[in-house]
């Protein structure tokens, strides 16, 4: 390996990535990026982004040569970099398969590395650095609030110029991340992950975040995103709602999480559920009630308490489960269990799905341009209901002939109501939406008399 003098010292930032760091030690030296990478041989394509262009979030992996390079390159001893740098030391069958003595790397996107990855802060890395240059480390979500510069740092996985949101109008936010740091003592005592918790709270938020839009008491949020968008989100709503969620929920998520480590919630949980003589959650639900307050919004209860599914329902059943010592043993009975199918879309996905449904504009979006939200909304919702309903039914399987049927019969009413309900909400907004009655009654296999005769009844409910 030939001898690379170094002139300056370049000290890896706390959980920046190879690429970041390599990139800062071009910029240190003049050149440009791609020009330092050429001392490495290099296994395969830098990702990119669908539309073109390099992603920001790009990781390097390097094998021991050029690990070893990179560490005269910038100055710094390996065991330095191990510490400093998450992906240092993880190779794969592309590095093992060339030459030991080769400086080789291979290209990764450093989300299947090592976790999410997020820009840093350029103000600080300037006053530790003196270069004011782009840093991209591995940060999970309940770290991205720069206090000092009242930054919130965004993923970097997203195709989009910013790097961070101004928060210095909303101080809640940077509150919220001190909080955090006792609920995730608060988990850790308890036995559990902080990061389980973050994440089932996170994803019981952004069900919200998606619901507020209707909810017409709602004013924290609103005002919050116009805010992080620099004074008023204007035509771009739709797209400073999905750069803004995570920062604009993040007090709520933590008081989400805060509660539901408190035993006294659990206990609530219980209780609504009836106990060992199970009932069916009314919109009075002590649980939800207790949950809206402690989010600062008393008037949030019944909304909750109409909501079946989603991974709220999902940890109370689990709570409830577990005390009733029903169903069989295993992850079901973890109320930290988080679904796939819960988790909440990232930044960068729903950008994506928001640019390609501005450049189809054909048959897939049609439904989404005709049918007004609030009849989305409705839909979705008294689908998620009943299938919660049905859910409910599993295991249900003790107990006398006629509480095991009484149970059965409720909850099976419940969901032919549901689902009834959304027969009707589908076929209004095809029918407002400008198709013809008589195809409507045809695929909801109802009489086009009996059907216009209910749509008319039923346009002053819900």
């Amino acid at each position: 390996m030939a001898h690379h003098p170094v002139l300056l010292r370049t000290v890896p930032l706390p959980g920046e990535t190879t690429s970041s760091l390599i990139c800062r030690i071009a910029s240190r030296y003049g050149m440009e990026a791609k020009v330092l990478r050429s001392c490495w041989q290099w296994r395969n394509y830098p990702p990119g982004h669908d539309g073109g262009g390099a992603r920001a979030d790009a990781e390097v992996l390097l094998n021991a040569a050029g690990r070893q390079l990179l560490a005269s390159l910038c100055g710094v001893e390996e065991d330095v970099l191990a510490r400093s740098l998450p992906s240092w030391g993880q190779e794969d069958a592309k590095l093992s398969a060339g030459k030991g003595g080769v400086p080789a790397a291979a290209w990764r996107t450093g989300g299947a590395v090592a976790g999410p990855v997020a820009f840093g802060c350029r103000l600080c890395a300037a006053r530790r650095t003196g270069t004011a240059v782009r840093v991209v480390r591995y940060a999970p979500r309940w770290e991205r609030v720069c206090a000092r510069h009242g930054r919130w740092l965004l993923d970097a996985d997203a195709d989009q110029p910013l790097e961070h949101l101004d928060v210095r109008g909303v101080p809640e936010v940077a509150a919220a991340q001190r909080r955090w740091t006792g609920v995730a003592r608060r988990a850790a005592r308890a036995g559990v992950d902080p990061a389980r918790v973050f994440d089932l709270a996170y994803a019981v938020v952004a069900r919200w975040w998606e619901q507020a839009l209707h909810w017409e008491r709602e004013a924290v949020w609103p005002r919050r995103l116009h805010q992080v968008a620099g004074g008023n989100a204007g035509t771009e709503l739709e797209r400073w709602r999905i750069m803004g969620r995570d920062a604009v929920v993040f007090p709520e998520l933590v008081a989400v999480a805060d509660a539901l480590l408190d035993p006294a919630m659990a206990e609530l949980a219980w209780r609504a559920s009836g106990g060992m003589r199970p009932r069916v959650r009314g919109g009075d639900d002590p649980f939800c009630h207790r949950l809206g307050e402690r989010v600062g919004r008393d008037w949030l209860g019944p909304l909750i308490a109409a909501d079946y599914s989603g991974s709220l329902s999902a940890w109370r059943s689990a709570i409830v489960r577990a005390r009733r010592g029903s169903g069989p043993p295993g992850w079901r009975d973890d109320p930290w269990h988080l679904k796939r199918e819960q988790q909440p879309a990232t930044m960068a996905g729903r950008l994506r799905v928001m640019a390609a449904e501005a450049q189809s504009g054909g048959s897939g979006t049609r439904w989404r341009a005709t049918v007004s939200a609030e009849h989305r909304f409705h839909i979705t919702r008294l689908l998620d209901e009943a299938r919660e309903e049905l859910m409910e039914l599993r295991g249900v399987q003790s107990g006398t002939t006629a509480e095991v049927t009484r149970t059965l019969l409720e909850h099976l009413s419940q969901s032919a109501e549901l689902i009834d309900r959304a027969v009707l909400h589908t076929a209004a907004a095809a029918v407002a939406a400008g198709v013809a009655l008589e195809e409507v009654a045809q695929w909801s296999r109802l009489p086009a008399e009996e059907l216009s005769r209910v749509l008319a009844a039923g346009r002053s409910e819900d």
